[in-house]
């Protein structure tokens, strides 16, 4: 986004006319001064622009050329020291604040910056690029909703402006209006075809829409074009394993974390690839992989401990019968999803233990984890401890309402423990959900 915002201001203002002088040579520097930024001289520029400033120090165009001159040779603090001085002398010209506002944006003072835009807009309402920089600045802000309506007014003003449709489908996307951004990214490669940023971006949004063929169409593009983004091949594998092509995510993830060994998120991926194809010890190495890299969350979770005993082959086989559909979810932060992945593969090499400590974990950097709830039961219910396993399934009922299997499950339980009526109740209202099996169980224990 730095190099969007710098673009307006390379040789802005080189057109500006000179004014008259006392002297002649000080025009002759002036005019000497856009010669040499014309053609790219930029210390020569500044150059000659304060020598027209020490023969005419009042000439408000040079000190914003030479503020124009500094900040193309990235000295921004001085070119907003220039700016200054030329708003002091000319306080009506929007270019000069709209440049000041440039250069605070790329040292990050994007507060500041913004007032200088408004003010910007504020003398010239019709220039689309100063919506397009406030808007920019109130994205970098995390203000979504003001950047949207700033670059939706720079796009009315000019509709085919390629760097205000892209950051508008990134703002799109960050406030999760994907078929918007979609569109955006789509009008941005009919505009550039060769734009690779936009192909990913357009990537990110089918993903969340759903489309996973098209979100791999669209990585393998961006890839195309740039095939040393270790990103690109990171969204690609995650769009594969939601199409259940798990080998070819994992060709993915490897590339990934060759390109970049510290992307937990690939470890993420890749571990979960594993686990479906039924490699859980590599599954269990990737995912501990992916909550090691640079985890700010790793210490010691609190230990929660549950106590119960019952031995019941009929509960066994029953809840045995139960398949858990286990999904990609997106890795936050916390890595409460790898913890989470990392627990199933562990439980299916008989490390029933550390299964249930990464589940718990998972729940206490997510308490909102209904899944990771209902496998800790799971695992929970099969080494015995059955009250744990009932407050586990109840947790992942308050998260989610309509978790038949949760139902089907805390029913049998119950039932075991001698609770009968509120058993039976749970498979009715598991049935009623959908889970058929539950009529079964009902007609054998609970008439």
């Amino acid at each position: 986004m730095k190099v969007l915002i710098f673009g307006i201001i390379s040789l802005i203002a080189l057109i500006l006319p000179c004014h008259s002088f006392a002297q002649r040579s000080a025009a002759e520097f002036f005019e000497e001064g856009n010669t040499k930024a014309g053609t790219g001289d930029f210390s020569g520029a500044l150059q000659a622009y304060t020598t027209v400033i020490s023969m005419s120090p009042e000439h408000a165009p040079s000190y914003f050329n030479r503020g124009l001159a500094k900040a193309n040779l990235k000295d921004h603090r001085g070119a907003v020291q220039d700016y200054d001085h030329a708003i002091e002398l000319n306080p009506k010209e929007a270019l000069y604040y709209q440049s000041r506002g440039v250069s605070k944006s790329l040292q990050e003072d994007f507060r500041s910056a913004i007032e200088d835009y408004s003010k910007a807009i504020e003398l010239n309402p019709e220039e689309p690029k100063a919506y397009y920089n406030r808007g920019v600045s109130y994205a970098k802000l995390k203000n979504h909703r003001n950047a949207l309506v700033d670059l939706d007014h720079a796009l009315s003003l000019n509709p085919d402006e390629l760097a205000a449709l892209y950051a508008r489908g990134n703002c799109k996307q960050d406030l999760q209006e994907y078929a918007g951004s979609l569109a955006d990214f789509t009008r941005v490669i009919e505009l550039s075809p060769k734009r690779t940023g936009a192909y990913a971006g357009r990537g990110l949004a089918k993903l969340d829409l759903g489309d996973y063929q098209g979100a791999v169409a669209d990585f393998t593009r961006a890839i195309e074009l740039s095939p040393n983004e270790s990103e690109y091949y990171s969204s690609r594998g995650f769009a594969k394993n939601k199409i259940e092509d798990f080998q070819g995510a994992i060709i993915d993830f490897d590339k990934t974390i060759q390109l970049n060994p510290d992307d937990f998120n690939a470890y993420y991926g890749r571990g979960f690839s594993k686990s479906k194809l039924n490699d859980p010890r590599g599954a269990i190495a990737d995912l501990s992989k992916s909550i090691e890299v640079k985890n700010t969350y790793v210490g010691d979770p609190k230990k929660i401990a549950y106590t119960g005993k019952i031995n019941r082959e009929k509960l066994d086989e029953l809840r045995e019968q139960v398949k858990e559909n286990i999904k990609i979810d997106n890795l936050t932060n916390e890595r409460a999803e790898a913890y989470f992945i990392r627990g199933i593969n562990k439980s299916k090499v008989g490390e029933a233990k550390g299964a249930i400590q990464d589940l718990t974990t998972a729940v206490e950097l997510n308490p909102t984890y209904a899944t990771a709830y209902f496998s800790r039961a799971m695992i929970r219910s099969a080494s015995g401890d059955q009250m744990g396993a009932v407050l586990d399934f109840t947790s992942s009922i308050k998260l989610r309402s309509d978790f038949p299997e949760a139902y089907y499950l805390r029913g049998i339980l119950k039932n075991s423990l001698g609770e009968i009526n509120d058993g039976c109740l749970d498979l009715s209202k598991a049935g009623e959900l959908g889970y058929q099996q539950a009529y079964k169980v009902i007609g054998n224990y609970c008439n």
